[in-house]
């Protein structure tokens, strides 16, 4: 999932930010934070290049159209722009949390190494999707990480390795476009940016550290909601005061429920309860096995064996052959 689906909301709800503010300043730290992503997917060969240039194409200028309307929303509408740019954020945040959600449940082929030969009808559908999801992010920041990558699994055959690398490589130059189209409307806090950059470091560190000890669909589905849940609080819903703790503290228990019963899983395959494992190890590997047979050093034991069937000699020593 995109770093601006949090970011920016974060931003604009705990920080204050202007959502035009809040936008651009996650989009230029996006532009700089992927391009390591997407070098790192390029080196693996889990990119797609064909495709993400030709989606590419419809979303560099569909982005920089995004930039153009959030400022002339900010400019036409004073001091209303910021409930109005609010608004649209908060849609776009809904939308991505549901997309988010279904793609938690999507699959991508298995082999990702089978070639994929970009043809016409592949070529109109990419720039149409980057179209749709560069003018999303350059307006609102939201959709790099959700939209293109549920579109790539839905219509082409990519596993989810391919989708995840051709998708990072493709927002990197996204972001770069619509983030330089925010730099000359004014719209970056360049101040903020570089402490987001330095937070994302440790940040990237601890989070791997632990989304690897929580069920990965528990944890997405977690996101899923918290993405929707912010949009709800932009959008003003009545009541969203009193539902989102609530849905937040379900959410949070159903994530620590989840942790805990892969927590029980592993102990009892730990303890032999998989009937495959024993205190870890396989019950191939098991001492028990060896108990009653001890096992020799490989060249102790040829060795020994070798001696063992030597039988005395019985020619003379004398030099002479025997009659």
């Amino acid at each position: 999932m995109g770093g601006g689906s949090l970011m920016t909301p974060i931003l604009i709800l705990l920080f204050g930010f202007k959502p035009t503010v809040a936008v651009g300043t996650d989009i230029v730290h996006g532009a700089i934070f992927k391009s390591f992503g997407a070098w790192r997917h390029r080196a693996l060969g889990t990119v797609n290049a064909r495709l993400a240039g030709w989606m590419l194409v419809g979303s560099a200028p569909l982005s920089l159209l995004g930039v153009a309307v959030a400022t002339w929303i900010e400019h036409h509408y004073g001091a209303r722009a910021q409930t109005i740019e609010g608004k649209i954020l908060g849609v776009a945040l809904v939308l991505g949390g549901i997309g988010f959600f279904v793609k938690t449940f999507v699959r991508g082929k298995e082999n990702s190494y089978a070639p994929f030969p970009v043809e016409t009808r592949d070529k109109l559908i990419a720039v149409g999707i980057g179209a749709f999801g560069g003018f999303i992010v350059g307006l609102t920041s939201v959709g790099s990480g959700t939209f293109f990558g549920l579109a790539m699994l839905i219509l082409f055959p990519l596993s989810a390795a391919r989708v995840v690398g051709t998708d990072i490589f493709q927002a990197a130059a996204l972001l770069w476009v619509a983030g330089v189209g925010h730099m000359i409307a004014g719209n970056v806090d360049f101040h903020a940016t570089g402490w987001l950059l330095i937070g994302s470091i440790p940040g990237v560190l601890i989070g791997s550290n632990v989304s690897v000890r929580l069920p990965d669909r528990a944890l997405r589905v977690a996101l899923a909601t918290t993405l929707t849940l912010s949009g709800i609080r932009l959008l003003e819903v009545p009541g969203a005061g009193y539902y989102i703790p609530i849905t937040l503290a379900f959410v949070a228990a159903g994530v620590a429920w989840s942790w805990a019963r892969s927590r029980q899983s592993v102990a009892a395959a730990g303890t032999g309860g998989s009937g495959h494992e024993t205190n870890g190890l396989p019950v191939s590997r098991q001492p028990s096995l060896y108990a009653s047979q001890p096992v020799q050093n490989p060249v102790t034991a040829a060795s020994s064996a070798s001696a063992a069937t030597i039988e005395p000699s019985t020619t003379p020593t004398t030099g002479h052959p025997t009659a």
